[in-house]
């Protein structure tokens, strides 16, 4: 055979038929070797089920059978030297060893590739990369198409690799065997690799309708295939490197990958792969190497292979895909580069939104120097318009003007001192959504807009079919009140921004947070402090007990909301945080959470809530009252929630929000500051009246709420002690008890002393009404 050819070839396997007590009537061998031993063959299996099913072995040849991850492999004697039976039992019938071909890529360096639907041009490129930097004199590649793609796609690669010098210097020094199966190698249960839903990184697949499975191109399955083409084909190479076709080995400075195995006393070194993406591709272009680019800066995952030195590597190591098992741990792993567009959403390859949330990438460098040098053109990331000098005017003076954006429903009683609240703590503008409101809310709102206290609009979410906050949030980016802040933040009426340095004011809480251009503010969950009546007074002079601050749990303890400078870092208001970063922002982020500690950048494009690692009250917190009195949240379950409108407000959310485990008396710190301003506004005989009208129409609603049967039952059901009892007991109970109700809970447990030192929680069951 030629030194320059490349050869295509389909390995064939057998059907083994299955004695009676099998689940199934027959089985795929997909290839029997003989071992350097002549008397024991290795039987590689296809991909099994239920390998319990297929054990223990039924024939007194059989050495030894394992499964790894429904792989099965079956090592048996050869009596006289002849065909083996079935490990099964009959009627398997004999089985004849393949011969091994270890001259084909014998003393050869030798690139160990999968292939799953990339084109010819992308193996050229990816073989003479590895020929180029690693010095690779030899491939072996699966390609996992139909029997015949090996021979189809061997002659297409001689063809493109001998159009060009370097493609046809790296013919004459390597050998190139292409193989396929004549059986299919992927999950039996999965759709083709290159939808997005098998992406790993690929946004919304909850949304995504699974495809139909298709083994021949599904992601692969059998974990085994790389120890077969060991013992098959690669039993003389003097080193191999397993990677993907879609990969690229970094350089190593003097040396190559090939070469770093070698000097590996052991002969197993890891390869680390890091993976990259287009910002886009051009119409009707086929995705290349020189179009990847751009990396996650919040990807933490990581997808590991390896390069072996055969004559340094134990002889009875079984090969998988990630790692050699059996072998020992390899020292610091080389890096390669995995360009995810050459096998993920090649029918829309354009779209790289369709396989990685784009807001998460940015230009790497490296990636982008290496494109430029190899002569690619790959598109770039539009550069953003971002403000750095929105936080100064040009006299230097610091510009901290903070706008609200609210959504309210039937809140007529809580809105004054709410916006008296904030004005008093330094918050000068408020945009505020309303809908289906029947209490007085949007005529107490109209007044205070035309007395310049806030803006007021009617929430568009019917007609835009959106959620009411999200509508909300959408109309007010187009709103010169918010296009104009200095700073935005979107909370709701139940919510306070509480300052805990200087005087309480937001300039002194701007003052302590520095340079900062985010600020997330953990929620404190206020409960009801044991109070029943509903009385027109200060929510936050009122209810004084609320969560521990380390409060994990329920996870909707730490949620937080986020104050951001209106700079142009990301494209839009979101609830909890902005969202869509914009590229090339990520150096202008100072995000920072209530105790005014950097932000880890995992946190930075869909977090909504705070961990053990990133809470902080130091600076501030969001203090939420979201039951206020039992009278009062009578009111707010029959209003329905202004986010999730299809979702019940019972028993089970005043247990996860009803916190009243110690107190914390801070607001009152603030109460002259609050006094003076809400005085002001109640100044106003109009604002006056109207604010009682609110009052008066809440308290009528009670009481219409409280002569029906099922709220009077719930009311008092509320009241009772054991509900009182379970408020103090937070942070003893496990998140199954949140996601289950207050029901779970056994009365032993209740009477527990709060103090006491306990732990309780149960199996996971289906979450109940938010």
């Amino acid at each position: 055979m030629p030194r320059s050819s490349i050869i295509g070839r389909t390995i064939r396997s057998q059907e083994m038929l299955l004695p009676e007590g099998f689940p199934r009537s027959s089985l795929r061998l997909l290839d029997a070797l003989a071992t350097a031993d002549s008397n024991v063959v290795r039987m590689y299996f296809e991909q099994i089920d239920d390998l319990r099913a297929f054990g223990p072995a039924r024939s007194g040849d059989v050495q030894q059978m394992r499964g790894f991850s429904g792989a099965l492999l079956a090592e048996m004697r050869v009596p006289n030297g002849r065909d083996v039976a079935s490990p099964f039992g009959p009627p398997g019938g004999q089985i004849a060893p393949s011969p091994a071909e270890h001259d084909l890529l014998a003393g050869r360096d030798v690139l160990l590739g999968h292939c799953n639907g990339e084109d010819a041009a992308t193996l050229s490129d990816w073989l003479l990369w590895h020929h180029r930097v690693h010095r690779a004199t030899g491939a072996l590649i699966v390609d996992r198409g139909h029997p015949g793609e090996a021979e189809r796609k061997a002659a297409e690669l001689h063809r493109v690799m001998s159009a060009t010098e370097e493609g046809r210097a790296a013919l004459d020094a390597m050998v190139i065997a292409i193989v396929d199966f004549d059986s299919p190698l992927g999950d039996p249960l999965k759709g083709p690799e290159a939808h997005p839903m098998n992406a790993p990184d690929a946004p919304g697949k909850d949304r995504m309708e699974q495809p139909a499975a298709e083994p021949w191109t599904a992601p692969l399955g059998n974990r085994l295939l790389f120890d077969l083409l060991r013992h098959r084909l690669l039993g003389a190479a003097t080193a191999v490197a397993n990677i993907e076709t879609i990969d690229l080995i970094d350089p190593i400075a003097g040396s190559t990958v090939f070469d770093a195995a070698k000097g590996v006393e052991t002969g197993f070194l890891s390869l680390l792969g890091e993976r990259a993406y287009p910002w886009g591709v051009r119409n009707d272009a086929v995705p290349r190497f020189g179009d990847h680019i751009c990396k996650r800066f919040d990807g933490r995952a990581r997808d590991w292979r390896w390069c072996a030195a055969m004559d340094r590597l134990p002889s009875n190591t079984i090969w998988v895909r990630d790692r050699i098992l059996g072998a020992a741990n390899a020292p610091e792993p080389v890096r390669f580069i995995r360009h995810m567009a050459l096998r993920y959403g090649q029918d829309e390859s354009g779209k790289v939104s369709r396989i990685v949330p784009k807001t998460s990438l940015v230009e790497a460098d490296d990636l982008l120097a290496r494109a430029i040098a190899a002569g690619a053109d790959p598109l770039r990331q539009p550069k953003a318009d971002i403000a750095e000098n929105a936080s100064h005017d040009t006299d230097g003076t610091r510009r901290d003007g903070v706008t609200i954006v609210t959504t309210m429903k039937n809140e007529g009683p809580f809105i004054l001192e709410w916006i008296a609240y904030h004005r008093a703590i330094g918050v000068e503008n408020f945009l505020v959504y309303t809908n289906d409101c029947t209490d007085g809310t949007d005529d107490l709102l109209r007044l205070l807009a035309r007395k310049g206290y806030c803006e007021w609009r009617e929430n568009p979410y019917r007609e835009v079919d959106m959620k009411p906050q999200h509508a909300a949030l959408h109309a007010a980016d187009s709103e010169d009140m918010v296009k104009n802040a200095d700073w935005l933040i979107c909370m709701d009426v139940d919510e306070y921004i509480a300052v805990h340095v200087g005087d309480g004011t937001m300039k002194a809480l701007f003052d302590a947070a520095n340079d900062a251009n985010l600020i997330s503010l953990t929620w404190r969950l206020f409960g009801n402090a044991d109070i029943t009546d509903f009385r027109d007074g200060f929510i936050t002079q009122q209810f004084f007990r609320c969560a521990k601050e380390f409060a994990n749990k329920p996870h909707q303890a730490w949620g937080f909301k986020t104050l951001y400078r209106n700079m142009g870092l990301f494209k839009k208001m979101g609830v909890h945080r902005p969202k869509g970063l914009q590229p090339n922002a990520l150096d202008a982020i100072r995000w920072i959470n209530g105790s005014g500690k950097a932000m880890p950048q995992d946190q930075w494009r869909n977090a909504w809530r705070s961990h053990s690692g990133t809470y902080g009250y130091q600076l501030a917190s969001l203090n939420h009252y979201a039951v206020r009195s039992v009278e009062s949240f009578l009111v707010k379950r029959d209003r329905g929630r202004v986010n999730h409108v299809d979702r019940d407000q019972g028993l089970a959310y005043w247990f996860r929000m009803n916190h009243n485990v110690e107190e914390d008396r801070r607001m009152e710190a603030v109460l002259p500051l609050l006094q003076a301003e809400y005085d002001s506004m109640m100044a106003d005989p109009e604002i006056r009246a109207m604010h009682e009208s609110c009052v008066a129409a809440h308290r009528a609603k009670i009481d219409e709420l409280k002569v029906q049967p099922a709220y009077s039952a719930f009311f008092q059901e509320l009241q009772t002690d054991r509900m009182r009892k379970l408020s103090k007991l937070h942070g003893h109970f496990g998140s199954n008890v949140y996601l289950a109700g207050p029901t779970v809970i056994p009365d032993e447990i209740v009477e527990k002393p709060a103090d006491s030192d306990f732990f309780f929680t149960v199996d996971r069951v289906e979450t109940t009404e938010h």
